[in-house]
């Protein structure tokens, strides 16, 4: 029976092989972080299932790689903040909730960080968590 199955394998091996293979960029990462999501939406969510262990392995890989690899960069609460100023069309002197233009300013700026205050204000503003703005 192995042997059969060895047989198959080997027949297909050029199309099975990529999703054996560590990523070694963050385009070949994010290849199997897609890869990943069909295998759980075939049925590899569910440990019964026959694919649940292919789900595994490509998992352990992919944690393996972000283990491995500082590239991924979630940001900071500044960065959080000017995308959400940028996306909103809201200008340095319409967040009230941080202070004055020149306050805001300088946080945009990296030479002042947002206070416990300017935080919770900020999530409450946007609706998020304050988290987002840490």
């Amino acid at each position: 029976m192995n042997t059969v199955i060895a047989r198959e394998a080997i027949k297909h091996w050029s199309y099975v092989a990529p999703l054996f293979s560590m990523p070694n960029d963050d385009e070949s990462y994010q290849e199997l972080v897609d890869i990943l999501d069909m295998v759980l939406d075939a049925g590899g969510a569910d440990e019964n299932h026959h694919l649940s262990s292919l789900a595994d392995f490509i998992g352990d890989m992919i944690e393996s790689y972000e283990s491995q690899n500082d590239s991924i960069s979630y940001g900071t609460g500044i960065d959080a903040l000017k995308f959400l100023m940028d996306a909103n069309n809201i200008k340095q002197n319409e967040l009230p909730e941080v202070g004055s233009q020149g306050v805001v300013s300088e946080i945009l700026k990296g030479t002042r960080k947002l206070n416990i205050r300017q935080i919770k204000n900020l999530a409450q503003r946007f609706g998020l968590s304050e988290q987002t703005f840490i």
